[in-house]
């Protein structure tokens, strides 16, 4: 990559052009949400336990709520909770039009989830497996009907591949994500609840809310998921405020807050919740698929809101398009989702697979802050996003020649397809 670029925060408009907007309802939801600035490093001290206490408010919720309604379908509704503080960040920077830090915040937010969400509940779930049993845990085996987020997973990939090619995403390209989602919804409605534990299994909160009254449980659940998503949205912004002005007391890069920071903060509930179903080692197959699920809704939902809010904010329809780091940076995004969904496909993480995509992970992420120049830091930072991307394509290459040579069995793609089956089996009788 002989081409070097310095992403700066550009400023949306010339000021000697001044830009046509025409401001609907939602575009002024949108301006109410962006002072992030207005706060200081204190309001985080507030700001954390309030996120905190939200993320729990929904994982009670959904550990509710699945013994009523399929646990998948379930999930992904937790899972879109869990991001709003993300949907709020993306917003606000496709509201401004800052195009450069779209990507960023994007990616770094997919990688995070599966680099380093992924490798971080198979750890919980082996550390309280060997405080149990007195064994290593070697991997984290899948229940059937976990098989639709694993399927679901390569449907958004496959086009935003077509995205990466085009190298541009519009309001046409939002249509077919969101599309995509309401389709992954549509099929996890139609799974039948499981009871992947005992009601007595759950903790004291969750199992009170299940052996209540209907009337009482239904109440309590939609007001868990309601109050806890409105939590965190409304505590999102003075949260990623404070941390702002703490990056600005440091002197740490707007992009290297936007690509990484900012998505520790706000995918801290997902993080929660993950620990909480993996310390109990049974639900660690859980508290992987809350994970694959936001990765689905953030490839889908996340990605198309970018284009939609960007439009609103020229008024006109537009495509944001990408320069050639934006594009490495999708690329490689999608090269790690790619091998991960790959070492699903036989509906188990072994723990070797968990480790790898830490270390691919790790490795690119130590390196992101390192500025390019002499010496050989400078010279492996140039480099080391181009030799990741290459290493997740060849991996899910070689994977993909396993798969149709046998030696890894697409367990997933098998048991979807029988479900399906069963499925119209059972609505056609």
């Amino acid at each position: 990559m002989g081409r070097r670029r310095r992403l700066r925060l550009p400023a949306p408009h010339s000021p000697a052009a001044p830009r046509p907007v025409r401001l609907s309802a939602f575009a002024f939801l949108l301006l109410a949400a962006i002072p992030l600035s207005d706060v200081g490093p204190v309001t985080a001290l507030w700001a954390a336990p309030a996120i905190l206490i939200a993320a729990m408010l929904i994982a009670w919720a959904a550990e509710s709520a699945q013994f009523f309604i399929a646990q998948g379908f379930a999930l992904a509704i937790l899972a879109w909770l869990q991001t709003l503080p993300e949907f709020a960040v993306e917003a606000v920077l496709a509201w401004k039009q800052q195009v450069p830090l779209l990507l960023a915040n994007l990616t770094g937010a997919l990688r995070l989830l599966t680099g380093l969400g992924w490798p971080m509940i198979y750890v919980v779930a082996a550390f309280f497996y060997r405080r149990r049993h007195g064994r290593a845990m070697k991997k984290i085996r899948l229940a059937d009907e976990q098989c639709v987020e694993v399927v679901a997973l390569l449907a958004p990939l496959i086009y935003m591949f077509w995205v990466w090619w085009k190298s541009s995403l519009n309001l046409f390209d939002a249509v077919v994500l969101i599309l995509i989602y309401v389709a992954y919804l549509v099929v996890l409605s139609r799974i039948p609840p499981q009871e992947v534990e005992a009601v007595e299994e759950l903790e004291v909160i969750p199992r009170t809310i299940v052996k209540s009254r209907p009337v009482v449980r239904n109440a309590v659940i939609a007001s868990l998921f309601i109050g806890g998503g409105a939590l965190i949205y409304f505590t999102a912004e003075p949260f990623l405020g404070s941390l702002l002005a703490i990056s600005a007391m440091l002197g740490i890069p707007s992009f290297v807050f936007v690509q990484w920071v900012a998505p520790f903060v706000s995918e801290f509930p997902e993080k929660v919740s993950a620990f909480y179903w993996a310390r109990t080692v049974d639900r660690a197959s859980m508290a992987l698929m809350n994970m694959v699920s936001s990765n689905i809704n953030q490839w889908t939902l996340l990605a198309a809101m970018l284009p939609i809010v960007y439009s609103i904010s020229l008024g006109h329809a537009g495509t944001i398009t990408f320069d050639s780091q934006q594009e490495l940076e999708l690329l490689m995004t999608l090269g790690q989702s790619l091998i991960g969904m790959l070492f699903l496909v036989n509906m188990e993480l072994a723990w070797w697979e968990a480790g790898a995509l830490f270390f691919l992970w790790g490795i690119q992420f130590a390196f992101s802050p390192v500025p390019p120049g002499a010496g050989l830091a400078g010279w492996v930072a140039v480099r080391i996003h181009w030799w990741v991307t290459i290493a997740y394509f060849l991996w899910s290459a070689l994977e993909l020649v396993r798969v149709f040579a046998g030696g890894r069995r697409a367990l997933a793609f098998f048991r979807f397809g029988r479900l399906w089956r069963e499925h119209v089996q059972r609505t056609s009788s």
